[in-house]
């Protein structure tokens, strides 16, 4: 008898999710409440960019699809920071061949979609929306949010791919006994902004950059698109500062305010007033659950642990969950109790981890990456990553070009910047940093 698993939403991780599942031998169902994606028109500068790194293309290698991913990808090799002086500074990521890569979401999303039905033979139906679950029995309730036609459907199990505001997880998980669950929004939003090509098709800053407008208590950013655009996101407070954006009421004090704090980016946005009210002011969340499964049902991405966007890792996390969870039902011959065991035992520590080293990562590219001491302490890093690859690896380049743990990545972290913190500490540190004496002392502290 032929086997059925059905997935809840075709986002990103819910597409990707039903090619592994065909790679099982499993006939792929997937629900979506929204309507078909790839029948709109799909603009760049409607939802922040995302950045693709080694966990996510490993997930899309393994699917055997990272090719037609790789298509619309722009690598990123380093950061550029933007001062109010229009001074520009340049900070690799990692080594000379290592890159993050800049991917329209509304793209990548159309290309997923068309993945799932090509290569997973998975059946989408748009615009319906969950309304209940059975988690023992593995039967789902839907409507047709066009027809009003209430419908069950039954699977041997069942996926919650469903973002941040998982209905599966809302309808039938947290009415369990003991299920725990946790929102927080942070104090920031923000605005997505299209900073426009040159009339010859031309980038008008760096291409294979993300670029970074650091102001302290707020930042822009720009990541590239294909066709010589960037999409740019200004994070800010909603209220309880002078910048804020429960502060920019009137159309003379937004052209103000970039003309002040961000002079040079203000100087190549001619439709800016426009620009502004053409996009919506959005919030940010972060949601922790536990457990992470019941009965047929799993949590996956942003359902299990939507995070805030500042490590470029909440799709990455996403595909890396497929990565896991693939691993652990081969692991288990098929067993779907034991895989599931054993899936949210190990990746929820990873999840939370995320979320922290995403929050973290707001404060330093709000607040620390055009600070001299920071960028002091990324050389010395840097260095003896170089001298000693065996014993020290950089956070980023933990978090974001490697497979270590999100959990190990954050403990590590933490110790290593404890050490780097009483390295600065030497009044001598701008003259001797690059000596015997301070590599000495770090790896005698490790």
């Amino acid at each position: 008898m032929e086997k059925k698993a059905i997935i809840v939403g075709a986002g990103l991780v819910g597409s990707l999710w039903a090619v592994y599942m065909a790679k099982a031998g499993y006939k792929v169902t997937i629900y979506e409440r929204r309507p078909d994606i790839r029948k709109a028109e799909i603009s760049a500068g409607k939802s922040i960019n995302l950045a693709l790194s080694h966990r996510g293309w490993k997930a899309l290698k393994n699917a055997g699809v990272d090719h037609l991913v790789n298509e619309i990808a722009i690598p990123m090799s380093g950061r550029i920071m933007h001062s109010t002086e229009g001074d520009l500074t340049y900070q690799a990521y990692g080594k000379k061949d290592e890159a993050i890569y800049s991917v329209s979401r509304g793209h990548l999303n159309a290309i997923m979609m068309d993945i799932a039905e090509n290569k997973g033979g998975a059946n989408i139906f748009y615009n319906h929306q969950c309304l209940d679950a059975n988690l023992k029995e593995g039967t789902i309730t839907l409507k047709d949010t066009v027809s009003g036609k209430i419908i069950e459907d039954t699977a041997d199990v069942i996926f919650a791919a469903d973002g941040a505001f998982s209905s599966i997880r809302y309808n039938a998980m947290q009415k369990l006994d003991r299920f725990n669950y946790s929102q927080r929004y942070i104090q920031d939003g923000y605005k997505e902004l299209l900073l426009p090509a040159n009339p010859d098709g031309s980038y008008q800053i760096e291409k294979n950059a993300l670029h970074i407008w650091p102001r302290g208590r707020f930042m822009l950013i720009a990541l590239p698109n294909e066709d010589g655009s960037f999409t740019c996101t200004l994070f800010m407070p909603y209220d309880g500062d002078k910048n804020a954006f429960n502060e920019l009421k009137t159309d003379e004090q937004i052209n103000e305010f970039f003309k002040t704090v961000f002079p040079d980016f203000h100087e190549m946005m001619p439709n800016l007033i426009e620009n502004w009210h053409e996009n919506p002011l959005s919030s940010l969340a972060i949601v922790r659950c536990y457990p992470w499964t019941a009965g047929k049902f799993a949590l996956m991405g942003d359902s299990a642990h939507a995070t805030v966007p500042f490590y470029g890792q909440g799709m990455n996390g996403g595909f890396e969950d497929c990565t896991v969870l693939w691993d652990l039902f081969n692991k288990h011959n098929g067993n779907w109790e034991n895989t599931f065991k054993e899936y949210e035992i190990q990746r929820k520590p990873d999840g939370d981890a995320l979320q922290d080293l995403s929050l973290d990562n707001y404060y330093v590219m709000r607040d620390y990456v055009a600070d001299p001491d920071f960028l002091l302490q990324k050389k010395i890093e840097a260095k003896i990553a170089e001298r000693h690859p065996e014993k020290w690896m950089p956070l980023y380049s933990q978090v974001t070009f490697s497979h270590i743990r999100y959990s190990d990545a954050y403990k590590q972290g933490k110790k290593q910047d404890k050490i780097m913190k009483e390295v600065l500490k030497n009044p001598r540190i701008e003259e001797i940093w690059d000596s015997e004496e301070i590599e000495s002392e770090i790896l005698s502290k490790l």
